[in-house]
């Protein structure tokens, strides 16, 4: 590394058919607001902003449909496992079926509105 150079996370991009409507929903799973980052631009929709000290959440129109299972996913820390695959299916999103119980705390595989899988984390303190 360069002396001096600062390298920092700034966000995750994710490809989908409608960048608006997950950012809606992923703005309400993590209680952060939607940006106007690309302007009016209907093929960008951001949640959260460069100017965040947490990554942001940016979605990108692609004319090409998902396929398979995504090779990296969200974990998304939760208080109550149960109140949380609530709030996922009442934004839209879904529970794939799968859940796993470990010494730590409990993971359960959801989907958002376009089938992208991430994972509610409970863990046990």
């Amino acid at each position: 590394m360069l002396v001096g150079m600062k390298n920092r996370w700034v966000g995750i991009t994710i490809d989908c058919a409608d960048p608006k409507l997950l950012a809606s929903f992923w703005s309400a799973i993590l209680s952060i607001p939607t940006t106007a980052e690309h302007g009016d631009d209907p093929g960008w929709a951001t949640v959260g902003s460069r100017s965040d000290d947490r990554p942001r959440l940016t979605f990108q129109r692609v004319a090409e449909p998902k396929i398979g299972k995504v090779r990296i996913h969200l974990d998304i820390e939760v208080d109550d496992i149960e109140d949380g695959r609530r709030l996922v299916e009442n934004s839209g999103g879904r529970w794939s079926g799968e859940r796993h119980d470990y010494e730590e705390g409990v993971v359960m595989v959801m989907r958002d509105p376009e089938d992208h899988e991430f994972c509610l984390v409970q863990y046990f303190r």
